[in-house]
């Protein structure tokens, strides 16, 4: 027979009493993790190429972050896809609040649209914060004929197929702007995709596309240069750095708007902690006055959701463009 050095009672004592140390230890460690956080740099991942409005966005929101976190922030350009790769590496990577991603209507777009996603879109992220609101413009040529939306539309109707518009790529929200607005003015324009807003801006100079359909940031500084002409912004109101440029709605679409949003993720399981600290360094960002104006002028409006209004943002965002690509028939080849 096994004879025991204590009572049996005894025992379960004395392993109740391990059981529940082990666990505060847990419990403390926990929490010093999260006082201590962040210890190490931060690495932000986009899924666009470099020069882009995310690319923007950070680095204009970089000195500020790294002020209240107290460490560096690195910047991962991983673009292609149609953000899909970038998007991929964010949801493999360690659930710690080291890796963040900048995600916008791509996200959700893709969900609809791609079959066999690398990741789960709306479950394999937590959001951490929405960021900005990105109104898109319709430029053209500052030597083009077409000096308001109504003539280049008008244009358009007269010739059949023979104007043409260029975007970031195919079945990006970009995209379908503009299939949206040939929808609203019952114009067929040609559409041309680029990997990435300054290869469609190029060819628009070089004479190559008629116009181009793009975020505000993406084009501000040749619009300032006197290179590119705007037609329209897709928001319902005028924007600060563009109130001479009217709105798609105001040009005879009153029912049109197309805004892009840009929100900060991690990887599902991220400390709810973690992302309570990651949540108040955006917040605090983007409310210091200079920033904020700085980010205004650049043609972003500060736009911040807690992670739990982004979490019901994309979820409602999923349904709209649900219904907006199978409206327009938007299909990947």
């Amino acid at each position: 027979m096994l004879h025991l050095p204590y009572p049996k009672a005894s025992l379960c004592l004395r392993l109740g009493r391990a059981l529940g140390i082990a666990f505060a230890a847990l419990v403390w460690a926990g929490g010093v993790a999260a006082q201590t956080f962040p210890a190490k740099p931060i690495h932000i991942v986009l899924p666009y190429p470099a020069g882009g409005t995310a690319d923007i966005l950070i680095r204009t929101l970089g000195p500020q972050l790294e002020l209240r976190w107290g460490q560096p922030i690195v910047v991962e350009y991983k673009p292609g896809g149609g953000t899909v790769i970038g998007t991929a590496a964010v949801a493999k990577a360690p659930a710690d609040g080291y890796t963040l991603g900048i995600m916008a209507n791509s996200l959700v777009i893709n969900a609809k649209l791609h079959k066999n996603l690398p990741y789960d879109a709306l479950n394999a992220f937590e959001p951490v914060a929405l960021l900005v609101n990105s109104p898109q413009v319709l430029v053209v040529n500052a030597a083009s004929p077409y000096r308001s939306l109504g003539a280049f539309l008008d244009a358009a109707r007269a010739r059949p197929g023979t104007l043409s518009y260029a975007t970031v790529g195919p079945a990006t929200t970009q995209h379908i702007a503009g299939e949206m607005l040939k929808r609203a003015a019952l114009v067929d324009l040609t559409y041309v995709p680029f990997s990435g807003a300054n290869l469609g801006v190029n060819s628009l100079v070089g004479g190559h596309v008629t116009a181009v359909l793009t975020n505000v940031a993406d084009v501000s500084s040749q619009i300032d240069a006197g290179k590119l002409h705007p037609l329209a912004v897709t928001t319902r109101e005028r924007i600060d750095g563009l109130k001479q440029v009217p709105t798609v709605a105001e040009s005879g679409y009153p029912d049109y708007e197309a805004v892009v949003w840009l929100g900060a993720v991690a990887p599902a399981g991220t400390p709810r902690d973690v992302i309570a600290k990651l949540a108040e360094g955006f917040e605090s960002a983007l409310n210091d006055p200079m920033t904020s104006q700085r980010l205004r002028n650049l043609g972003l409006i500060p736009a911040y959701l807690t992670p739990a209004a982004l979490k019901a943002h994309i979820a409602q965002k999923y349904e709209h463009y649900s219904h907006v690509v199978d409206d327009a028939k938007i299909k990947l080849d």
